[in-house]
């Protein structure tokens, strides 16, 4: 009988944790939907209040800081509270600033509200170890890149915003996605649960579980994710105006070409972490920085003319990417990413399993804290040399400082290649006697 009452008990526990997994999904998808509103919105509004790249890059990444600051005590908060409140009230305090946004008139006006809306963002180290705790240790990477797959909300942005821009002007989408928000508030508090078994009683304080940031393993984290997470938000916030500049696309067009690489960039991170189950965080991660790496190299070559002087006198020559061999090559690096992102928090779930919430806060404050300071540098870099792939330069130069990072800690101390490895079996044979 009590064998019987404990198979009720499991087949409830997954149902609830299906449903947790659902819902928590949904909520995050329309989180990060709201997150990234400026790269679609902003471009008229730079076009209205007359911004520089600098500026642009500053409206852009506004709702980012707050997102990421929040992040760390909403970790200790899902913790201690639970998940289910703490993304609840979350979302709920969103709803009126972005009503509001659709009634700022000065830059100033947008930058202030931006900051609200930005609380958004911290919703993912809220559903993150929510998620995690529902779920047995061999599947949290798969869980939690399920849940990771509400990155996707970025592309959702750019099919809605550029519609409602075209057809109503850039006000009505603040407004239709507040609408969004409440409905998602409701239906989040409907169908998730609260177990008080997940909680985690702690006295300790914001500044010391900052002092996390004394382990290397964290900072290293921190590297990783600033790259793959940090990343993509920045390039998410970037991409339209990108190809409405570089290419000349109208914005409807230009947001549906950026959505190949946002799109995938989000869904594709559960298939992340189940590669990460399957194969190790470090495998995962390590591929993914040498495809990122190749990518970038090649998205960093601007446009350029040269002339030859040949023996029929000069030639010119033209190379640079056109825009579907770039938009081949967002793509590529957007699963990259995806998959990225999810390894990065497997490394988390394998080494700190009683401290998710807080060790995952801290590392989504770097990646946020990345999403907030590449937009500002790619728009510096491009006032200051007018190229625009100076961006993906930047990140090319930050991807190499991890892979370095990573082989310097990680790869030298595998077997394969470190003080441990094996001895060759030719190295066996020179030593050989002969006779």
């Amino acid at each position: 009988m009590a064998q019987q009452h404990g198979a009720v008990d499991a087949r409830t526990r997954k149902r609830q944790g299906i449903s947790v997994l659902v819902v928590s999904t949904l909520a995050f998808t329309v989180c990060f939907m709201v997150w990234m509103m400026f790269g679609v919105i902003g471009i008229p509004i730079k076009k209205a209040l007359n911004l520089n790249a600098t500026e642009f890059g500053l409206l852009t990444a506004t709702p980012v800081l707050t997102g990421s600051l929040i992040r760390v005590p909403l970790g200790i908060w899902t913790d201690k509270y639970g998940g289910r409140i703490v993304m609840a009230i979350l979302m709920a305090v969103t709803v009126p600033a972005i009503w509001l946004m659709a009634y700022a008139t000065q830059f100033w006006h947008f930058l202030v509200i931006g900051l609200f809306v930005g609380l958004a963002g911290g919703s993912f180290s809220v559903g993150t170890p929510y998620v995690a705790r529902w779920f047995p240790k061999q599947q949290q990477g798969f869980a939690m890149g399920v849940y990771g797959a509400g990155n996707s909300g970025a592309a959702v942005n750019k099919f809605i915003a550029p519609a409602l821009v075209v057809a109503f002007g850039w006000a009505m989408v603040p407004q239709v996605y507040a609408a969004i928000m409440l409905g998602t508030v409701v239906l989040f508090w409907l169908f998730s649960h609260s177990d008080p078994a997940h909680l985690v009683p702690s006295n300790t304080r914001f500044v010391d579980q900052l002092k996390a940031l004394k382990d290397p393993k964290v900072v290293k984290y921190c590297q990783y994710y600033s790259i793959v997470f940090g990343g993509y938000v920045a390039l998410s916030l970037w991409m339209v105006q990108y190809y409405v500049g570089e290419y000349g696309i109208e914005i409807r067009v230009a947001a549906l070409l950026a959505a190949c690489f946002s799109l995938p960039g989000g869904v594709l991170r559960a298939i992340g972490g189940w590669l990460s189950d399957k194969y190790g965080a470090h495998e995962v991660t390590w591929w993914v920085m040498w495809v990122s790496w190749i990518c970038l190299f090649l998205l960093s070559y601007p446009q350029t003319d040269f002339t030859v002087l040949t023996a029929n006198g000069p030639k010119t020559f033209h190379i640079g990417l056109n825009v579907y061999a770039f938009t081949g090559l967002m793509f590529i690096l957007g699963i990259a990413w995806a998959f990225g992102k999810a390894s990065v928090f497997k490394y988390i779930s394998d080494d700190y399993p009683q401290n998710i919430g807080t060790i995952s806060g801290i590392v989504g404050l770097a990646g946020g804290l990345g999403g907030f300071i590449l937009p500002i540098m790619f728009g510096a870099l491009m006032d200051l040399t007018g190229i625009r792939s100076s961006a993906f330069m930047l990140m090319y130069g930050v991807v190499w400082v991890s892979l370095i990072w990573m082989y310097w800690t990680e790869v030298r101390k595998t077997p394969v290649m470190g003080a441990g490895a094996p001895a060759s079996p030719l190295a066996g044979m020179a030593k050989a006697p002969t006779r």
